[in-house]
């Protein structure tokens, strides 16, 4: 039964042809170039895709989170590049629509929901992994003639559409010596300019075609109501609220290359012949088959659950932690599994599943490992009491 409405189901359904239509056809050659796909992002861009979590009046009405979820995880069928093209955009788009001011709102929200400015988010740095709370990048608020103004220097890595998003919210301490040190950090609003620079591309293993950079700040000036939401040291609890929805959105980039995996490993098993027959009907493959479709689907039901009880303003970073943890997990498992029912085939690139089985890790790592994830787990359930049974 579908959780979403007949308009929602055909944004999906749109999503769906575009990914089959465009991108099926041709991704491993722009894949295997590393060739950042401008034609499919601007096609996403006419499809909407950019102003999904953007309410009037910046852009049309936003889709729930089921809808946003199922969108993502048809673009990572196609190509887990291009739910990555968009990933970091929407958590700051959610971000600016929760806890911005108006002015802000004003000023990125319109142009964010046609794509003609991507944002993206700047959290991780080069010493500092998930342990977010002892960055070292930091905000000094200086005043002069022309107004009060923060000073930023540090450094921030894996930005994801580094080059080519146009703001970046920025993960800093503003008061370095606040205790507990939560209450120091901010997130500010930053447009590439003097004292910014994307000082180099990251090699991948794989995630092709979007460039992940390194990006440093040096004494670079911004306007001190750049602030999120113009209260400084709030930053942490927005930006682990921004998390639910990345979380979220993860998990449904690891769907679509699960999904994606078991379709080429379906149909492959029912072309390829051995011992007389094909394939399926051997125990050992139709095992494999039968536990990668149990594990996807119920992955999408921990996903559309987490998605839920976002919608439903319930607090869902314990279920985003879990949809996050188990379909990445399982995206690894049935990637890899795809590419044992393909043989030796499976290894060449003229097929798609050596590169599901490349862009899968990305997912048990980004927006927080899944050791962080499992830590995120059993502290909610601590403090909640046990699971929630409603």
């Amino acid at each position: 039964m579908s959780v979403l409405s007949i308009e929602e189901q055909a944004v999906v359904d749109t999503v769906r042809d575009f990914v089959d239509r465009e991108v099926k056809p041709a991704v491993n050659e722009v894949e295997q170039r590393d060739e950042y796909p401008e034609k499919w992002i601007e096609q996403m861009k006419e499809l909407g895709i950019y102003g999904l979590a953007i309410p009037e009046p910046w852009g049309e009405a936003p889709v729930s989170m089921p809808c946003y979820a199922l969108v993502t995880a048809e673009l990572a069928r196609g190509w887990m590049s291009l739910a990555g093209a968009m990933g970091g955009h929407t958590v700051v788009a959610k971000l600016l629509v929760e806890f911005g001011t108006r002015e802000q709102q004003d000023r990125y929200l319109p142009r964010m929901a046609t794509g003609e400015l991507r944002a993206t988010m700047a959290l991780t740095e080069p010493g500092g992994g998930s342990d977010l709370q002892n960055m070292a990048t930091h905000a000094r608020l200086e005043s002069s003639p022309d107004g009060d103004h923060y000073v930023v220097n540090g450094s921030k890595t894996w930005i994801s559409n580094a080059r080519r998003s146009g703001l970046i919210a920025l993960l800093c301490k503003t008061d370095p010596a606040a205790e507990p040190k939560h209450r120091g950090i901010s997130v500010l609003l930053v447009e590439h300019g003097p004292g910014l620079t994307v000082s180099k591309d990251l090699h991948k293993l794989g995630y092709k075609g979007v460039e992940t950079c390194e990006l440093v700040f040096e004494d670079m000036r911004v306007p001190a109501e750049a602030v999120l939401g113009t209260t400084p040291g709030k930053g942490f609890g927005q930006m682990m609220k921004g998390l639910e929805t990345g979380r979220i959105q993860v998990a449904s980039r690891a769907l679509g290359v699960a999904d994606a995996a078991l379709t080429d490993a379906l149909r492959y098993s029912q072309e390829r012949e051995s011992f007389g027959k094909p394939i399926w009907q051997h125990q050992s493959v139709g095992n494999y088959l039968a536990d990668m479709a149990t594990k996807i689907t119920a992955a999408r039901q921990l996903l559309l659950y987490a998605a839920g009880r976002y919608d439903a303003g319930e607090r869902c970073d314990m279920e985003a932690g879990m949809a996050k943890l188990f379909t990445s997990e399982i995206a690894m498992e049935v990637a890899l599994n795809a590419v044992r029912i393909h043989g030796g085939y499976g290894y060449s690139t003229e097929f798609d599943v050596e590169r599901y089985f490349r862009d899968a890790p990305l997912m048990i790592v980004g927006e927080g490992t899944n050791e962080i994830q499992r830590n995120v787990i059993a502290a909610q359930m601590v403090k909640r009491g046990g699971l929630d049974r409603t």
